[in-house]
């Protein structure tokens, strides 16, 4: 065997027998270290109206001849919520203490939670929601605005609220 072959025979050895050895030594660990990680949630709760302003316009298209009542309803604008608290609900009310006229909601096709009835709105908050606790969810909201011929013309101008809060 001449010096090339010895050459050649050594490399095919180092290359069949060597790198299991190579990758051996490159799996070693020569150090490590570690540190803890927390991850903390706080209480969650976010409401939004998809709407910013709702007109409710009583006139002749929503009066009857004949009757006092005249009624006009909508039913476009959306509440959607999220909260990660249990026991919760939300509730409504209005910024306007003495209205003129009447302003009723009700929560329609809620996503999540049960609908509380109709309600007429005040500056006292109402329930809306109930059992929303832990949820996203999202329900319509239907506001129905009455007034009475004999109560004349005017305008009523409500800033509606809403609140999660504890059941």
């Amino acid at each position: 065997m001449n010096s090339r072959q010895s050459t050649l025979l050594v490399l095919v050895a180092l290359i069949f027998f060597g790198w299991p050895i190579a990758e051996k030594a490159a799996a070693q660990t020569f150090g490590s270290d570690s540190h803890n990680v927390t991850v903390q949630v706080a209480q969650v709760t976010r409401l939004s109206v998809s709407t910013g302003t709702v007109d409710l316009t009583i006139s002749d298209v929503n009066a009857v001849a004949g009757e006092d009542m005249m009624t006009v309803t909508d039913q476009n604008s959306r509440l959607l919520w999220g909260t990660n608290s249990s026991g919760r609900k939300i509730t409504a009310s209005t910024s306007l203490a003495a209205p003129l006229f009447q302003l009723a909601l009700v929560a329609v096709s809620p996503t999540a939670g049960t609908a509380a009835p109709e309600m007429i709105l005040s500056t006292v908050p109402r329930d809306l929601l109930l059992n929303i606790g832990r949820t996203s969810g999202s329900c319509f909201l239907r506001y129905t605005g009455t007034a009475f011929a004999s109560q004349g013309v005017g305008t009523d101008a409500h800033s509606i609220t809403f609140t999660v809060q504890s059941q």
